[in-house]
């Protein structure tokens, strides 16, 4: 590879690292090309970027202010997974792929600007995703107001409801 070509690679992936403040580093030993293009394809579906790097590149592309223990993940077969909106949501995606053709295998990453190792990966996948807890949150604004109209229909209901047994008996 020629040094402009690294160079492009390298500017690349340091503006990914600025513009996306989630991502997850992918182990991905022995995976068929044909489950690798079906990876990136929801991966596309879902907005989310998606890029396998030489170790090289990566190291010198990461930003300075990311932990040094960033660095030692950088060994053998790495893909890097770059969530901009709902990491969680590319967390649950990365698991569930995982699980289902045991192939993939998450190194670490950054998680909302905060580092994580592999081993915290199973308990960030299995977070509540950000439109679920915004639906409970609204759920939760609205029950109140939902309670008080069932209260004040509720005698309206039982005078209709009493009308009615009144008209049958007559």
């Amino acid at each position: 590879m020629k040094k402009a070509q690294k160079e492009k690679i390298v500017n690349e992936l340091k503006q990914a690292f600025d513009k996306y403040n989630s991502f997850y580093m992918v182990d991905f030993v022995k995976m068929p090309v044909s489950q690798f293009v079906e990876l990136r394809k929801k991966f596309r579906e879902h907005s989310y970027y998606f890029k396998v790097v030489k170790n090289r590149l990566g190291l010198r592309a990461l930003k300075d202010d990311f932990p040094e223990e960033l660095k030692n993940y950088f060994q053998g077969p790495t893909a890097i997974a770059f969530a901009s909106e709902e990491p969680i949501g590319l967390a649950q995606m990365i698991k569930d792929f995982s699980q289902q053709h045991k192939v993939l295998n998450v190194k670490g990453g950054m998680l909302e600007g905060q580092f994580f190792k592999g081993e915290r990966f199973r308990e960030i996948a299995s977070f509540t995703s950000r439109q679920d807890l915004l639906a409970k949150l609204g759920y939760l604004m609205a029950f109140p107001l939902i309670k008080l109209a069932r209260t004040w229909q509720a005698p309206l209901t039982s005078l209709g409801w009493l009308l009615s047994q009144l008209k049958t008996k007559k």
